[in-house]
């Protein structure tokens, strides 16, 4: 038998109770970012770098070179912009090269590459096309692969992976038409029946579900005898009855990617297909998306190189009033941020990728903030580098190519990248889930303080607890090494690094010093200051960047790879970050939070309508939400298969 899904109601409580359980809780180990925000710069976690095994270099560049050739030879990126689409035989060369199963172990037919070499290709073939890029991160960073790898049976493993690593495309479905980042409010059913479930629901922006021939699905599992119920992750086959791709989706960016509208009707899925316990479907997404995050930031990184390479070759070649571009202060300014940026950027996805693969520390806080400030950023690089290269940059490369100019898509960049911001947690979203992280430790003890559910004897045993650690935890955020002219001395090598790093040491302690207050002075209503929030996060993440381009620096000296020129842009992008966290700094509690509220619930209320007057509004007609209303398919099924 099958059930209707009917789209929940849940309380604001209610969803914040559901995004809490499926948090991972526990600390169980180490965290650079989580001992920044409060207060404590643990050097020791990051430095000196940690570096790969030489077997997984020699594996990684081994693969890489493959890669870059076939990148060279295989992949027009002008077809697949002019065509939306990637050609069939470009992903089945993929196949035959093995990056279908870049991060799937060797036993079950992969290639077995660490995160930090899967992401060097990420950028390398991301460069190219941002299309085929999504296109394999969706397949292995969030699809079939990842959550297997870390929550699937064997039995899972040995008949799914071997599929992943060598012919079959994946994709991960969870959004819904009426449900984005609000995941109680879930109506895909997955109703048990006998050995099976019946998957009935409609899921929206399946990237890869056009062409995908495996779906990691979750759906809500009526609680009944028998069952816990909650939502739930499926493996699915795309080719199962009643599975229709019935929309495939178009976008401002990312013109090649295969993502769409999917429905599901009275589909029977095995049990034995069901990725871990009943309920358990947003844990497995949130902690398949710890490293999975680092797939975007990764290819950030590759945007930000081209965006340099072009910078420096357009600037030097055009000349205004007497000398290139370049040396004028405007434009110099520009490509001084955008070199110092992508290599911080850089440094940033290299050290979280190594950390995860050393699995010695908890990166999950780590790998957000690189998500976060990778898309940010880049995105920022992307707009610079349109604005070096004025008209050009606003004109496509096709019509540069056709009027006898070199075709730079700079403007095509922007647009790709621009996804960035919104795809795997928007920046709300990721402010709101890293500042969640940032203040664990606070809640853990005084958070039934400051709960209103709470009764008066818990608040009572609340209060002795968080006495006892805010007593040893204050007098700690007072002084530090930040404050010593000697600390850190070992990063001075011709530019000196050390001022930069002693600014780090002192600013996380003025950071937890404000979260402390914010916390006293808002109490429960702390969640909802997300302006607040946001700045305390944006201020983390610039100081773990300089961090890591500290650090970076450093091995590059080590190394005698261009450590001098590594140091210069350490320093470059640590005086530039400066400047962005004292302005964070000063927006904390200066700012316009209040009135944007009260103008919020004026343009709510309608008292501003005379301002949209002497417009035309050229939106066609229809709902603002599509209807998905649960039932069999009325449309032709655009699901495309590539063998």
């Amino acid at each position: 038998m099958t059930a209707t899904p009917t789209r929940p109601t849940v309380s604001e409580h209610e969803a914040r109770q559901v995004a809490e359980a499926a948090r991972e809780q526990d600390w169980r180990r180490p965290s650079f970012a989580k001992e920044l925000f409060l207060g404590r710069f643990r050097l020791d976690l990051i430095h000196p770098h940690p570096l790969p095994a030489d077997e997984d270099v020699r594996r990684g560049e081994r693969f890489l070179a493959d890669l870059r050739v076939f990148c060279e030879q295989r992949i027009d990126p002008a077809v697949i912009e002019r065509d939306a689409r990637i050609p069939d035989d470009v992903i089945a060369g993929l196949k035959e090269l093995g990056a279908l199963g870049m991060k799937i172990d060797p036993r079950y037919g992969g290639l077995g590459l660490t995160q930090v070499y899967y992401n060097k290709a990420l950028a390398l073939v991301g460069s190219v096309s941002p299309a085929v890029g999504a296109l394999l991160s969706a397949h292995q960073s969030i699809g079939v692969p990842q959550p297997l790898k870390v929550f699937g049976t064997q039995e899972q493993k040995d008949t799914f992976l071997p599929r992943c690593a060598r012919t079959d495309i994946s994709a991960f479905l969870l959004t819904e038409p009426d449900v984005g980042s609000d995941p109680a409010r879930l109506a895909t059913t997955a109703v048990p029946d006998g050995d099976d479930y019946v998957l009935d629901g409609v899921k929206l922006w399946t990237t890869n579900g056009v062409v995908a021939d495996l779906l990691v699905v979750m759906a809500r599992v009526p609680t009944s005898e028998g069952h816990k119920g909650g939502i739930t992750a499926f493996v699915v086959e795309a080719a199962a009855e009643g599975v229709t791709v019935e929309h495939r989706n178009a976008f401002m960016g990312l013109r090649g990617i295969e993502n769409g509208v999917t429905r599901f009707h009275r589909v029977r899925v095995p049990a034995a297909h069901r990725i871990g316990l009943e309920g358990a479907g947003l844990k497995i997404a949130l902690t398949t998306l710890n490293t999975g995050r680092l797939s975007l930031p990764a290819m950030c990184v590759g945007a930000g190189k081209w965006c340099l390479k072009i910078a420096r070759e357009w600037s030097a070649a055009r000349e205004q009033w007497g000398k290139p571009v370049a040396l004028h202060e405007a434009v110099g300014a520009k490509i001084s941020f955008i070199a110092a940026t992508t290599f911080a950027l850089e440094a940033v996805v290299d050290l979280s990728s190594q950390m995860a693969d050393e699995n010695r520390n908890d990166i999950r806080i780590e790998a957000a903030l690189a998500k976060l400030y990778g898309s940010e950023m880049a995105c920022l690089m992307a707009d610079e580098l349109v604005q070096i290269r004025g008209g050009r940059g606003f004109e496509t490369a096709e019509s540069l190519r056709a009027r006898g100019e070199r075709a730079v898509p700079a403007e095509q960049l922007l647009r790709d990248l621009r996804i960035n911001r919104i795809f795997e947690g928007s920046t709300e979203i990721m402010h709101l889930l890293i500042a969640r992280e940032a203040v664990d430790a606070h809640l853990s003890v005084a958070g039934d303080l400051i709960d209103p559910e709470k009764s008066l004897q818990d608040k009572a045993r609340a209060g002795a607890h968080a006495g006892v650690f805010y007593a040893k935890w204050l007098p700690r955020l007072v002084a530090g090494p930040g404050q010593l002219p000697s600390s850190y001395a070992e990063f001075k090598h011709g530019v000196d690094l050390s001022p930069h790093l002693r600014y780090v040491e002192r600013t996380s302690r003025k950071l937890a010093r404000s979260t402390f207050y914010a916390m006293s002075r808002w109490q429960g209503r702390m969640e909802t200051k997300q302006g607040f929030l946001g700045r305390i996060v944006d201020i983390g993440a610039e100081l773990f960047a300089m961090s890591a381009a500290c650090v970076r620096a450093e091995l590059l000296r080590r190394q005698g790879e261009e450590g001098r020129a590594a140091y210069r842009l350490a320093d470059a992008f640590c005086r530039q970050s400066r400047i962005r966290v004292e302005e964070l700094f000063g927006r904390l509690w200066t700012n316009t939070d209040a009135v944007d509220r009260t103008v919020v619930k004026g343009v709510l209320a309608g008292e501003y309508t005379w301002l949209e007057e002497g417009v035309l509004d050229p939106s066609g007609d229809g709902p603002w939400i599509a209807d998905a209303t649960p039932g069999p398919s009325r449309t032709e099924n655009l699901h495309r298969p590539i063998r």
